[in-house]
């Protein structure tokens, strides 16, 4: 007598079981296929209503700039081909210079930051002269705006003299950035610092650690991770602020558009920095939104922040 492979038990294609792959196979239900299409639709729906209304807001922009009365002398005035082709070797020749500041004022203001927003953290009333200076430094340089700084370190160092002080306009306007922005990082830190639940510091202690040892292994690296994001946007305003040098005579991005400027009386080059500038911080701004959209995510998901 002869049985058919359901009867048998006989195999489907595999070795597996013909019958459980049946079985195990899973199949929507008519609600969930008709809500999903929905889904779909309504996204497909929003797309399209986002881009139209893009271009129509783009039409009308550019039809009341076009249209401007000043417009024809505005565009031979910042808008030149001829200016820009000049001007974009030298822009970017110019710009190895803020990416080195960048990468050097970075390294420098991450440093002294944490040096600082620990010196606030520290507890005791032994450490109040220090806790004191720390605070006076952060209110004082957050207080001071960046362009007044640079114009004492750039200008005013210079004018005392100092034997063995660089006069170098670069150096020292690298130093007026890292004064300026590690007031605002260590106050980041700091926040991220006090953020860690003092629970965290009593479980360390109860295992024995010191109080050095609980702020370097258990602490900051909490803190640190939560701050990311705060601290990648620092970074994008340190990167454009690097042009800010160019005032002490260092021939950056915007120094570089200036003496073409200076020399054509047209004022395209520094459109073309500004572009440049654009085009090099937008990644970095994008990379700050995914990590924030990250972090963000893992946090309500109940994950390690």
């Amino acid at each position: 007598m002869t049985l058919t492979p359901k009867e048998s038990g006989g195999d489907g294609p595999g070795g597996e079981p013909a019958g459980e792959d049946a079985h195990d196979a899973y199949v929507p239900s008519r609600r969930r296929i008709e809500r999903e299409r929905h889904r779909r639709s309504r996204a497909r729906r929003a797309t399209a209503v986002a881009a139209l209304s893009t271009l129509v807001t783009a039409v009308v922009l550019y039809l009341v700039v076009v249209n401007a009365p000043g417009w024809p002398r505005t565009k031979e005035t910042f808008f030149d081909a001829g200016y820009a082709r000049e001007a974009l070797p030298k822009v970017l020749e110019g710009l190895w210079l803020n990416v080195r500041l960048l990468l050097v004022c970075g390294a420098a203001v991450l440093v002294l930051g944490m040096l600082i927003a620990v010196a606030r953290t520290l507890r005791g009333p032994v450490f109040f002269p220090l806790r004191a200076l720390a605070a006076a430094y952060t209110d004082f340089f957050r207080g001071l705006p960046l362009i007044i700084n640079l114009m004492i370190v750039v200008l005013g160092v210079p004018a005392l003299r100092l034997q063995g002080i660089t006069v170098d306009p670069v150096l020292l306007g690298g130093t007026a950035l890292t004064l300026t922005y590690s007031a605002y990082v260590a106050e980041v830190f700091r926040a991220g610092i006090e953020s860690v639940h003092p629970s965290q510091r009593a479980a360390a202690r109860s295992l024995g650690l010191s109080n050095r040892q609980t702020l370097r292994y258990v602490v900051l690296p909490q803190a640190v991770r939560r701050q990311v994001p705060p601290l990648l946007n620092d970074l994008v305003s340190l990167q454009k602020d690097t042009g800010l040098v160019s005032i002490g005579g260092a021939v950056d991005a915007v120094r570089a558009a200036d003496i073409i400027v200076g020399r054509s009386l047209n004022y395209t080059p520094y459109v073309v920095a500004g572009l440049v500038f654009v085009a090099l911080t937008i990644p970095m701004t994008r990379f700050t939104d995914w990590v924030t959209a990250r972090m963000d995510r893992r946090r309500a998901q109940g994950g390690v922040v």
